[in-house]
């Protein structure tokens, strides 16, 4: 009898390889490669030819399915207004960041709005999800719970109710899937591939909403291969810092939304509260005039954010000057501080630099640079902004500063917490006056603005 083709896969990228080998060559990870039957076409074997399908024009009458709104404000923003009957979503977060507390409040917020809703669990046992229920005040809900880790289970009762299929099933969690016909351990790359595939034909065949629970890697990203997010159609990021209480959803890919939206949550010990205004929850408990703490007027998707970004400069001892940041892109970091080095005259190479955005969240906007240079300086010269003034613009390797999107959004949104002071980029206004704006086209002009203010403070 002939012996079952062999291959090695990577666990963390998915990478194949005809040998084993101790180091992935494609993602550089150690003991990730283990040997698993190889997937497709035996020697001498052809796809069958199927029939012959209907081709459409683009132009139809078909109406949009309406979305199911859990009636969570903020998961239903970031969902790009309510739930898809007949999509995919993956889930991914850190252990025990609150994916499951998100999912399972979800569910029970939509089985109050007569949404049938199926939680099924491959990592806890109902007892568990019971008290974690009865702790959220949520257990009188209809939610429908199974814990299984079969797929064949699974699509079995789901099909076994053809008449009355729920409206969202949540599987929590695809590493703990696995369908018999495969043999391969659980959370492997071809059974999260095999399942994950299994479960999305389920939500286009029954129009059911199917959401996903998806485990990490030590780097933040869901692990699998990247296949499972290219499979579904929304990808949400459940982020936060266990030592602040609030929580980050924000979606990285949709395909019936907007990208980079986020929603706001605060944990709590009855679960996840959602925040309605974070611009004024990220700005709580600030000082008044501290050196090298400038707020930032940011936009996440389509929300306005304001949030304070915090700097410290300091002698160093080292060698090599320390570079911590958290919050931020270290790489863009380090640009920002050359550039203030070579086009500004600013002398922080023999200085640590510590940069820290305040409340937990992670910026990636380039519009940020300009808030990141302000508190650097503010801090090397030991001046403080003003209270009152927010700052964005982005920055070039020659020292401009570039205009930046959704200048009039980033200007209300100050406004309405009572800033009466913006530091934008040259030419980037729109004719409002709700704000006083001080436009500066190159960034050694605000440079020499502290310096200057720095020279009539020394004695």
């Amino acid at each position: 009898m002939a012996r079952t083709p062999q291959h090695f896969v990577c666990q963390s990228c998915g990478a194949v390889s005809a040998k084993w080998a101790g180091r992935c060559e494609a993602c550089n990870a150690w003991n990730s490669i283990s040997e698993e039957a190889a997937e497709g076409l035996s020697p001498g074997q052809e796809i069958r030819r199927g029939r012959r399908i209907k081709l459409l024009s683009l132009s139809g009458s078909e109406a949009e399915a309406p979305r199911l709104c859990s009636g969570i404000a903020e998961f239903d923003r970031v969902c790009g207004g309510g739930l898809m009957p007949g999509s995919a979503l993956l889930v991914g977060g850190d252990p025990g960041i609150g994916k499951s507390t998100l999912l399972l409040q979800a569910a029970a917020a939509l089985a109050q709005r007569g949404i049938r809703a199926l939680y099924i669990s491959g990592e806890e046992s109902v007892a568990q999800i019971r008290l974690r229920a009865k702790r959220m005040e949520v257990q009188e809900t209809d939610v429908e719970l199974g814990v299984e880790t079969r797929l064949g289970n699974i699509l079995a009762t789901i099909e076994t109710q053809a008449q009355s299929n729920p409206s969202v099933i949540i599987i929590d969690s695809i590493q703990t899937m696995m369908s018999d016909v495969i043999e391969a351990a659980a959370g492997t790359v071809t059974q999260l591939r095999a399942s994950a595939q299994e479960l999305v034909r389920v939500a286009k065949r029954t129009g059911a909403v199917v959401i996903m629970v998806g485990h990490v890697t030590k780097e933040g990203q869901i692990a699998g291969p990247r296949v499972i997010e290219h499979m579904v159609d929304t990808v949400l990021y459940f982020e936060g810092d266990r030592g602040h209480q609030f929580r980050i959803l924000r979606a990285v890919k949709n395909r019936f939304g907007p990208t980079d939206e986020i929603g706001v949550f605060e944990m709590t010990g009855t679960g996840l509260r959602q925040v309605e205004n974070p611009s004024a929850l990220f700005l709580a408990g600030r000082q008044q005039d501290v050196t090298g703490s400038v707020v930032f007027a940011g936009v996440e998707g389509t929300r306005p954010l304001l949030v304070e970004i915090q700097a410290l400069t300091a002698p160093s001892s080292l060698g090599t000057p320390r570079r911590t940041v958290v919050g931020w892109d270290s790489g863009r970091l380090s640009m920002v501080i050359a550039v203030l080095e070579a086009r500004c005259g600013l002398r922080l190479g023999a200085n640590d630099v510590y940069l820290n955005v305040a409340g937990g969240l992670r910026i990636s906007e380039p519009a940020a640079d300009l808030a990141v240079a302000a508190a650097l300086t503010s801090s090397h010269t030991g001046v403080a902004l003003p209270q009152n003034t927010v700052v964005f613009g982005e920055i070039s390797l020659s020292g401009e500063i570039r205009p930046v999107a959704q200048t009039d959004a980033r200007l209300k949104e100050a406004a309405k917490l009572g800033f009466t002071h913006a530091i934008t980029p040259a030419g980037n206004a729109s004719g409002q006056t709700v704000i006083k704006l001080d436009e500066i086209p190159l960034l050694a002009q605000l440079v020499e603005d502290f310096q200057a203010r720095s020279d009539s403070l020394d004695p």
